[in-house]
């Protein structure tokens, strides 16, 4: 049987233990604390009230890409079709980068908030050791796809030489991200017979180039062309002299394809 003072004691403590909690300790539990942070962190405004696509320099947000076709470009058998931009009346064009020189972490934190489909041409020489940055761009969404092990020039190469490049880096990409590339561009969008056949013998669908490319003035256009129009492929250039980050670049170019009434694609829903 317990003393009475030893029962009074217990009791007092209770007391200002319950009076303490109420007084200062946050009324909410921890853990819906910790899922309010989760949340913060994904929701469409952040922390601070600022939608992601002012955070990324745009005016207005993304027009979201169409439902994708239920019957993308019919890529017969045979040798791969070589293409530059995709036959289609959605209004979208495709994002493709090259390389892997460039590995701004903003970037990731700009298509995972954007949600913007892009794809990722590598060479595996020029990625060295950063494998990891496109994992984490694979994670949010980015597709990856293959451009050659060493960044050669391939006309003229033998045709071993050429599949060895082409394979080689499908193994390579297959063993780092678990996918085999189903998209292959030819480094300088230059290419021959024999660069096609290899592309054909290492499981390529389709050989990807550019219809406009970004430069330090704005954007190029293969064909001639002054305009972007639905379907293109528009390669955004890994080379430094361009200047600002990539995540700047890429800015600039979403507002160039807001400005002209369209909005960006997945590549790979159309091939």
């Amino acid at each position: 049987m317990s003393r009475p003072g030893a029962t009074a004691a217990v009791l007092a403590a209770a007391l200002v233990l319950s009076a303490c909690v109420s007084a200062c300790a946050p009324s909410v539990d921890p853990i819906e604390r910790l899922g309010r942070k989760a949340a913060d962190r994904v929701h469409p405004h952040g922390p601070s009230g600022e939608p992601p696509y002012r955070r990324w320099g745009l005016t207005e947000p993304l027009a979201p890409a169409p439902r994708p076709p239920l019957h993308p470009l019919s890529l017969r058998a045979g040798l791969p079709p070589v293409v530059d931009h995709v036959p289609t009346s959605d209004r979208v064009v495709f994002l493709t980068y090259d390389d892997g020189a460039e590995k701004d972490p903003r970037f990731v934190d700009m298509v995972r908030e954007l949600q913007l489909p892009v794809s990722m041409f590598l060479t595996d020489s020029v990625v060295g050791p950063g494998y990891g940055h496109f994992a984490r761009l694979q994670s949010v969404g980015a597709s990856v796809e293959n451009h050659t092990l060493d960044h050669p020039a391939m006309p003229g190469l033998p045709y071993a030489g050429q599949r060895a490049e082409i394979c080689g880096q499908q193994e390579k990409l297959k063993s780092r991200f678990g996918i085999r590339p189903r998209l292959f561009r030819p480094p300088y969008g230059t290419y021959d017979t024999a660069t096609l056949r290899a592309a054909e013998a290492c499981g390529v669908a389709a050989v990807v180039l550019w219809r406009a490319a970004t430069t330090p003035d704005g954007i190029t256009y293969r064909t001639g062309d002054r305009q972007l129009r639905p379907g293109d492929i528009i390669l955004v250039g890994p080379d430094e002299a361009l200047g600002p980050p990539l995540r700047e670049r890429t800015a600039r170019l979403l507002r160039r394809v807001q400005a002209s009434g369209l909005t960006v694609g997945r590549l790979e829903d159309y091939l």
